[in-house]
């Protein structure tokens, strides 16, 4: 019924109403001109233009419409895979954080460790210089005695040998033998 229309309107719309001569006549390009496009419509209506056209415009619609869903889709997923990448940033940030923080614990251990080390081996080195320095006066002191000793009995000596006459010397070797004699019996 609507292509039926086209041509009513076109017919009512003609310059045929606004002609002054014969209107129906080949020798009016007018009406040439109108019985053309009447046929160009005509053929446009017998091939079906106007429906296939339409599938046109639907199918495009529809491509259209799916590309936008897709279009939707994707941008749904991106934004998905965004939170996701801005949550294991995140999460690699708090790990990273934690690693420095552990790092910086373990190096604090460890100086304080080194440090404590160091006072250990410095303790150890002045007990041990501590020692050798009592066993050099040690054996210091001893020479010292050892000498005064030998100087001790080289004086006696001299004394004892200037003191010392025959007489004397006989005397005091039989006190001795009498002793050993009363020791051993």
């Amino acid at each position: 019924m609507r292509y039926l229309m086209i041509p009513l309107f076109t017919l009512l719309a003609s310059p045929a109403f606004a002609a002054t001569g014969p209107f129906v006549s080949l020798r009016n390009t007018n009406f040439i001109v109108l019985l053309a496009f009447i046929l160009f419509i005509a053929i446009l209506l017998y091939m079906k233009v106007p429906s296939k056209v339409a599938e046109m415009l639907d199918k495009r619609a529809d491509g259209i419409r799916a590309d936008l869903d897709e279009a939707r889709a994707l941008r749904e997923e991106a934004q998905s895979l965004l939170a996701s990448y801005e949550r294991k940033q995140k999460e690699m940030q708090e790990q990273a954080e934690r690693i420095v923080a552990n790092a910086r614990t373990e190096a604090e251990r460890s100086a304080q460790a080194s440090k404590d080390e160091i006072a250990a081996t410095i303790a150890r080195r002045l007990a041990g210089a501590e020692e050798q320095l009592e066993s050099a006066r040690a054996a210091a002191v001893k020479d010292v005695k050892n000498r005064a000793v030998t100087v001790a009995v080289a004086a006696a000596k001299d004394v004892i040998a200037k003191q010392m006459d025959a007489n004397r010397a006989n005397a005091l070797i039989d006190d001795s033998i009498a002793t050993v004699k009363a020791k051993m019996h």
